[in-house]
């Protein structure tokens, strides 16, 4: 086993991707593109595929990166924890191989995702995608944002399918939220530019933020939407959009995000490289606010339908098959 090991050691030491080192920094002839306006080009397909962990493991505390030796052995234990078991998504990958254990089901009755539907992941020596604070952690939650968690977590468990309005807005399709951070499944955006907008177009249930850059007022306060109100400028070579205004049902991370104002930050730093910043502020719910850098990376690949069934054609399964549950609770028969 250990030979075998250190034999997978030195191949991946030799073909693993590391994306912090940008193709420009290697091409001293690359040039930023422009629009005809003379903003930069960040049109295209753009894809998260990141396998660093949103925030850094315990395991890590204290290290910002990782060395060319820890690197390679992550992803032989990455490959392994994988091997043809269930998927792994967003840090569950990273966390697996640090924990040395093998992907299973989270839901051993019916099965989950395998690997097929999980794009290849890209390792970098990064140990967290979380900048700000500089341990590489979210803040904490205020007393506030607690309360509010949990009782959202109690509602979601002692009404699971009362009606549609208590499964999630996702499971529903509706949204997936934003701004959304997962990597790996379905994670690819599309940006469009004119002189006067910019669209994102997320692959995740396609969703499509059209953004004004030509100074349109932002919406009264009243006005709430699931994806919140948009505005955008430029600051130099970089697209600034802030958003405000989340509706009051609208999530992030599990709990409700009306009072959250998100500021991203688009910069094209190479031919095959957009840095994506993210800050996210909400005094109510935490202690400070804090901001992750995500590389995104350029790609041929085409943006497809998201074709979200949950909703569409499940809603009546889901609903029924609670009421079968009530009815056999009640009677002690199915």
């Amino acid at each position: 086993m250990r030979s075998r090991f250190v034999t997978l050691l030195g191949v991946i030491a030799l073909t693993l991707l590391v994306i912090p080192v940008d193709m420009a920094a290697q091409d001293s002839n690359w040039t930023l593109p422009r629009t005809a306006d003379g903003h930069p080009d960040l049109q295209g397909v753009w894809a998260n595929n990141n396998a660093t962990p949103l925030e850094r493991p315990e395991e890590w505390a204290g290290k910002n990166t990782l060395t060319a030796e820890e690197l390679a052995a992550l992803q032989v234990a990455a490959t392994e924890a994988v091997d043809d078991g269930d998927a792994l998504f967003g840090d569950q990958l990273v966390l697996a191989a640090i924990e040395r254990t093998q992907a299973g089901s989270y839901d051993p009755t019916t099965g989950n995702y395998n690997q097929f539907w999980i794009a290849d992941r890209d390792f970098s020596n990064r140990t967290s995608l979380v900048v700000d604070p500089s341990d590489g952690r979210i803040p904490a939650m205020t007393s506030s944002g607690q309360a509010r968690a949990k009782m959202l977590r109690d509602h979601r468990r002692m009404h699971p399918a009362d009606t549609y309005t208590d499964r999630p807005l996702s499971e529903r399709c509706v949204t997936y939220g934003h701004p959304r951070l997962g990597a790996g499944y379905n994670s690819y955006y599309q940006l469009f530019q004119s002189k006067d907008h910019v669209v994102v177009y997320m692959e995740m249930n396609h969703d499509a933020r059209v953004i004004p850059l030509d100074g349109t007022p932002t919406l009264n306060d009243d006005v709430r939407l699931w994806h919140g109100d948009s505005r955008g400028y430029w600051d130099g070579d970089t697209l600034v959009v802030t958003t405000t205004n989340y509706a009051s049902h609208a999530t992030f991370r599990g709990i409700t995000s009306e009072n959250m104002t998100v500021t991203e930050r688009f910069t094209r730093v190479g031919p095959q490289t957009l840095n994506y910043e993210v800050t996210i502020d909400d005094p109510t719910t935490y202690t400070k606010p804090w901001t992750v850098m995500i590389p995104l990376m350029g790609t041929t690949d085409a943006v497809y339908e998201y074709a979200c069934h949950e909703g569409n054609i499940g809603m009546d399964g889901i609903l029924a098959g609670h009421r079968a549950e009530e009815r056999e609770a009640l009677t002690g028969s199915k």
